[in-house]
């Protein structure tokens, strides 16, 4: 049976990736709350596994994010809001990004005053079987064992969130890949204590806030433009999504129109399509239109729905993309 967003039934294979996200996201709240517990039982006093601990606390929220938004995406359109709730995965986003935006900002001053400071964080003995061990043993195999399994998990989710077009599953995933550099980088810095190089664990907390901050950075611009409404662009947020220029070749490639041109809006995981098409001759009939139509939202899954819209010319105002610089005689924009 295939989910539902909005009146826009998945495909069964973007049904089963979302099936396959939600037991992923779940899988990684269970983690964290072991990987979290465990981090600081042993963090002590050292500024690098504090900061490792926070990011951990900070991977709790695109998950969560993830499976709110789906759930929200999956209501029906209301009077109140005619488009559906897709727009969820957009505001999921927003929050993740604007969280690790903050945070991140906040650890790069607290770390960044450490270091300037010169604090020499102490880590001493600790009494494991009574036995006594230095403290930083402990904090080194709570790294390895809190950084691989994120690795995994993130290369799990990343070609899902391409299938289901989610950005809040894809941040998540692009954290969770990560990951492996905040272990690394908080192994780095114990080993500095431990080498007798007190500037080693701010630098490590200093380098871990960093990419918290550079996470925040990415997700906030990429989440605020798409609720601009900005260009329908690739999950990763870097380039135009390729389905644009494929409605507008197919309408290009209809018999009867002459010029196409459409603007793409993107609504989370679907776009919501508006075209405008330039007749060769009469405007065709209702059923020509409604057939075009269907064979556009035909095209992908994520063509939620098309506004088909036969115009004169194309609005220069509405499609400020438009090439007009090869057009014949008569047939440029006001």
């Amino acid at each position: 049976m295939s989910a539902a967003f909005g009146h826009t039934e998945l495909p069964e294979e973007q049904a089963e990736a979302l099936r396959r996200a939600t037991r992923l996201a779940w899988g990684t709240i269970a983690f964290l709350v072991v990987g979290v517990t465990l981090v600081y039982l042993v963090m002590g006093s050292s500024q690098a596994m504090k900061a490792a601990w926070v990011e951990d606390l900070l991977s709790f929220i695109p998950p969560i994010c993830f499976l709110v938004a789906v759930r929200y995406a999956r209501r029906r359109p209301t009077p109140e809001h005619p488009y559906g709730f897709h727009r969820s995965v957009g505001v999921g986003h927003l929050v993740a990004g604007t969280s690790l935006f903050a945070m991140g900002a906040f650890m790069v001053f607290d770390s960044g005053s450490g270091l300037l400071a010169a604090e020499h964080p102490p880590v001493g003995l600790m009494e494991i079987a009574g036995h006594p061990v230095w403290a930083g043993w402990p904090m080194i195999a709570a790294m390895v064992l809190t950084g691989i399994p994120p690795v995994l998990l993130g290369r799990a989710k990343m070609p899902l969130a391409r299938t289901l077009h989610d950005r809040v599953l894809y941040a998540d995933a692009d954290m969770n890949k990560a990951d492996w550099m905040t272990a690394l980088g908080s192994i780095v810095g114990i080993l500095g204590i431990g080498a007798g190089l007190w500037w080693a664990d701010s630098a490590a907390a200093l380098f871990i806030s960093a990419s918290i901050l550079r996470d925040g950075v990415t997700n906030l611009r990429v989440a605020t433009s798409a609720l601009m409404d900005s260009r329908a662009s690739t999950v990763e947020g870097d380039a135009p999504h390729p389905l644009v220029g494929q409605v507008e070749e197919h309408l290009a490639a209809v018999p009867w129109v002459a010029e196409a041109g459409v603007r793409v809006r993107d609504l989370g995981h679907v776009f919501h399509v508006e075209a405008f098409v330039v007749p060769r001759g009469d405007v065709p009939g209702l059923g020509e239109l409604r057939r075009v139509r269907e064979d556009v939202v035909a095209l992908d899954w994520k063509v939620q729905d098309l506004v088909l819209v036969p115009v004169e010319q194309l609005p220069a105002d509405m499609l400020p993309g438009v090439d007009t610089a090869h057009r014949p005689a008569g047939t440029e924009h006001a």
